[in-house]
């Protein structure tokens, strides 16, 4: 549902829940649509997709800008997107480089954090009947599932690469299922997220400078297309799927809300903290790089840590910093506005 009417405070925080959102998606197994279910946005969210129509594009094929901008929710849509943006040029970035050097100790603090969205959820959820208990454990199940699969290899396919993009989105409108960590499992995710991505990157800076090269570079053009393709996917799941779960939410309310919960439980499998990535080699065992030379990521070896280990503990603390972070959270929301 649209909320009425947002003051300068409700705006800023927008922008903020949205580069939340934003380095949440960047993070393979952490999924942007926790941060919307837990921040309590997230039927606003569904239901300013759901907008995104027939009328939508009538409305803006007319030229009536603001009627359009009014129907679909624009300006609550704009302050998210303003709020991803920013975050994947700062906030997002340094995450990579957190992950990078301190990958348990970042990787604990999500783990603690949705921890804490799980107590939280949980406790505000209530009237647990066996039907809602069934649900939530289908939605566990089908998270702790994701995260046992083994990946499949690459495929440059055009309609399985639409396919990666419809069910890749789902990061953004399914709490608890991480886009970037379905395409690893796609084997997908370095053809989409980096390749593809670079190529397009590339082409501009190039066209920029006035030159147009790359439009005879086959390789070039071929990931071009792939990118081009893979958002349409995009656009296509991110707009069927909140169809989906707007009528879901109309219609299957509690079922919905449980069956989330458990989505989000089982992702507690893909974020735990003590794993080890597990490269792609080739037959003689030589890793394989990227367009960049970084090694590319197959999957992750998980493992239990060495208790008497000092690292440990720190991680250890994080993931109690992490649930800290989101019970307080919701304290100061209970408090901001109390029942």
């Amino acid at each position: 549902m649209r909320q009425p009417t947002r003051n300068l405070s409700d705006k800023f925080y927008l922008v903020l829940k949205g580069m939340a959102m934003g380095t949440a998606n960047k993070v393979p197994g952490v999924s942007g649509g926790i941060v919307a279910y837990v921040a309590g946005f997230y039927e606003e969210f569904i239901y300013s997709f759901q907008k995104l129509n027939f009328k939508a594009l009538k409305l803006l094929a007319s030229g009536r800008l603001r009627s359009f901008m009014y129907y679909i929710n624009g300006r609550f849509l704009g302050l998210l997107i303003l709020g991803e943006l920013i975050s994947y040029f700062t906030v997002s970035l340094g995450f990579d480089v957190l992950i990078s050097y301190f990958p348990i100790l970042v990787w604990s603090a999500f783990f603690g954090m949705i921890l804490g969205s799980i107590y939280y959820l949980t406790r505000s959820y209530e009237d647990w009947t066996s039907r809602k208990v069934m649900f939530l454990m289908v939605g566990a199940l089908v998270g702790i599932g994701t995260s046992l699969l083994d990946p499949a290899t690459q495929n440059t396919n055009l309609f399985f690469v639409f396919f990666c993009g419809m069910v890749s989105i789902s990061g953004m409108t399914l709490p608890g299922l991480s886009g970037s960590y379905l395409l690893i499992l796609f084997g997908n995710y370095v053809l989409l997220m980096v390749d593809s991505v670079n190529a397009f990157l590339n082409a501009v800076v190039l066209s920029l400078q006035g030159d147009f090269t790359w439009w005879y570079d086959p390789m070039q053009t071929e990931l071009l297309l792939i990118l081009l393709v893979f958002v349409g996917g995009s656009i296509a799941g991110l707009i069927s799927f909140s169809h989906l779960l707007g009528w879901t939410f109309k219609h299957y309310r509690d079922e919905t809300n449980a069956t989330i919960i458990g989505f989000i439980t089982g992702s507690l499998g893909v974020v735990w903290p003590w794993k080890r990535e597990v490269f792609k080699i080739n037959e003689l065992g030589i890793a394989l790089l990227d367009n960049n030379g970084n090694r590319i990521v197959e999957n992750y070896q998980r493992y239990w840590p060495s208790i008497t280990s000092g690292h440990t503990w720190v991680a250890i603390l994080l993931i109690g910093v992490g649930f800290a972070i989101v019970y307080l959270l919701d304290h100061y929301g209970n408090r901001a506005n109390p029942a």
